[in-house]
C-alpha cells in the first residue's frame, strides 16, 4: 500500500515539475509560486471538509504532531519549493529533478540520527553513485572569455585579486542553480523526516497537509517581496500560465498527502525515495515535451542514469 502510494506521489510530482518550467516562461516563478501555495491552502481545506463530512469517529488533536506538520510545511511548502522552483528555471527540470534525488541521501542521513536507521554499505556505495551523476547532470562547460578580466583587476595586487576571486565565487555559488537545488533538496528531507514522525503518531495525512500548507502561506506572505502588490501583478499576467500554477498548487497537495498517507505503511527512506525518483519520468517528457529546450546533452542522460542506479540500489536492498 505505501509502495503504491509513493508511485502516485511520484507520477505528480514529476507532473508538476514539467507544469513549472512551461509555467515560468510568461509568469515569474515568485508570482507562480505564491499562487500555487494559496491553491494549496484553499485545495487542501476542502479535501479536509469533505474528509470531515464523511468521517464516523471525531477528529482528536496531537498538539506534538500538528506543530511537526507545521514546521514540515515551512521546511518543505515554502523553503524547500522557492529553492526548487528557482532551480527549475537556472537548471531546467532534468537537471533540477536529478538534483532533487539528493533528498533521499539528506533524508537517510537525517532519519539515521533522529529515527534511527541505519546505513549499510550498499547506501553509501550507492550515494556515491548518486553524487557522481548529480555531477555530471549539472556540469557546464565555461563560457569563452569568462576568465578574461578587466583592466581594473589586472591592476589590483595579489591580495585584491584573491580577495575579488574568492567573493566572486561565493556569490556565483550562492546565485547558482545547484546551489538552490541543493539546499531545496536539504530542505525537503527535512520536512520529509518531520512528517514521517508526524504520521506514526497522528493518523491524518490531510489536516497535516493543510498545516504545512497554511505555515508555507503565512512564511510567504511575510518574507516573499512577491506579496507586496500581488493583486496587481495576478491581473497583468498570462492567465494560461496562471491556470498552470493551479493545476501545480493541487497536484502538490495531493502528491504530499499520497507521501504522508505511505509514510504510515513504508520506511521514510523508502517513501522518499520512490517519490524523488522524479528524473525517471522528468527526462523523457522535459526532452520531447520542451522540445529539447534545456538542451539534454549525453552526460546529462549518463547522470541521471546514474543517480536512478544509485536511488534503485538502495530501493532494493
Amino acid at each position: 500500500m505505501g509502495e503504491l502510494l509513493a508511485i502516485l506521489a511520484l507520477t505528480m510530482f514529476s507532473t508538476n515539475i514539467i507544469l513549472t518550467k512551461v509555467a515560468s516562461a510568461k509568469v515569474a516563478v515568485g508570482l507562480g509560486f505564491l499562487v500555487a501555495v494559496i491553491v494549496n491552502v484553499l485545495f487542501a481545506s476542502l479535501l479536509m471538509a469533505v474528509q470531515v463530512a464523511v468521517r464516523q469517529e471525531p477528529l482528536q488533536v496531537d498538539l506534538s504532531a500538528l506543530l511537526l506538520f507545521a514546521l514540515a510545511g515551512f521546511f518543505s511548502t515554502y523553503l524547500g519549493r522557492w529553492f526548487f522552483y528557482d532551480s527549475v528555471v537556472r537548471l531546467g527540470p532534468s537537471r533540477a529533478s536529478a538534483f532533487q534525488a539528493s533528498n533521499p541521501m539528506f533524508t537517510v542521513l537525517i532519519a539515521w540520527l533522529v529515527l534511527g536507521e541505519t546505513l549499510t554499505r550498499t547506501d553509501v556505495a550507492a550515494a556515491a553513485a548518486i553524487l557522481l551523476g548529480l555531477s555530471l547532470a549539472s556540469y557546464r562547460p565555461p563560457e569563452r572569455g569568462s576568465g578574461s578580466p578587466g583592466r581594473p583587476f589586472e591592476k589590483a595586487s595579489g591580495k585584491e585579486k584573491t580577495r575579488s576571486t574568492l567573493s566572486h565565487g561565493v556569490r556565483l555559488i550562492v546565485r547558482s542553480g545547484v546551489f538552490l537545488a541543493l539546499f531545496g533538496a536539504l530542505s525537503y528531507a527535512v520536512s520529509n523526516v518531520l512528517r514521517g514522525l508526524a504520521i506514526r503518531d497522528w493518523n491524518e495525512p490531510v489536516l497535516g497537509v493543510l498545516v504545512g500548507a497554511v505555515t508555507g502561506l503565512v512564511a510567504s506572505l511575510l518574507l516573499s517581496s512577491e506579496a507586496r502588490g500581488f493583486l496587481s501583478k495576478l491581473r497583468r499576467a498570462d492567465h494560461r500560465s496562471l491556470h498552470l500554477y493551479v493545476i501545480s498548487g493541487i497536484l502538490t497537495v495531493l502528491a504530499q498527502g499520497c507521501m504522508i498517507a505511505a509514510m504510515r505503511y513504508s520506511p521514510v527512506s523508502i517513501v522518499t525515495l520512490i517519490t524523488l525518483s522524479t528524473p525517471v519520468l522528468v527526462t523523457p517528457l522535459g526532452y520531447f515535451l520542451l522540445q529539447n529546450r534545456e538542451r539534454l546533452v549525453p552526460r546529462t542522460v549518463l547522470g541521471s542514469i546514474l543517480v536512478l542506479s544509485g536511488i534503485a540500489a538502495i530501493l532494493l536492498t
